[in-house]
């Protein structure tokens, strides 16, 4: 699987690089997540704005790892899904459970006001 990593001040951004996110790459990228968020901030913007279509499985591994991320105080967020793959993951009922926008920009908002938050809450 093909992913480039963007590395922020309070986040990391990763962007699968396969129009075909296959249910055979949901280890692969589950074990890309777990590393970077014991690594660095720690936070992850998961951006598919390149992928066309998605695997179930990869749907339900996103919502196990958005639960993850949570219990470890990070922020996970996932941002420019296109139609057919938002509606993929509405068809699992997992996309009510994802931390999702429709634009990066919107996605760092997001880690930022977290990171605020888990401060202020400490």
């Amino acid at each position: 699987m093909n992913v480039k990593i963007d590395t922020k001040e309070r986040f990391e951004v990763i962007r699968p690089q396969d129009a075909d996110l296959s249910a055979n790459m949901s280890g692969e990228l589950s074990a890309l997540i777990d590393e970077r968020r014991t690594s660095g901030s720690g936070n992850l913007i998961l951006d598919l704005s390149l992928v066309s279509t998605i695997d179930p499985a990869i749907g339900s591994m996103m919502a196990q790892e958005q639960q993850k991320s949570y219990e470890m105080q990070r922020s996970f967020v996932i941002c420019c899904l296109q139609n057919d793959v938002e509606a993929a993951l509405d068809g699992l009922g997992v996309l009510e459970l994802l931390n999702q926008t429709p634009t990066e920009s919107e996605a760092w908002d997001i880690v930022q006001m977290e990171e605020i938050e888990r401060e202020l809450l400490g």
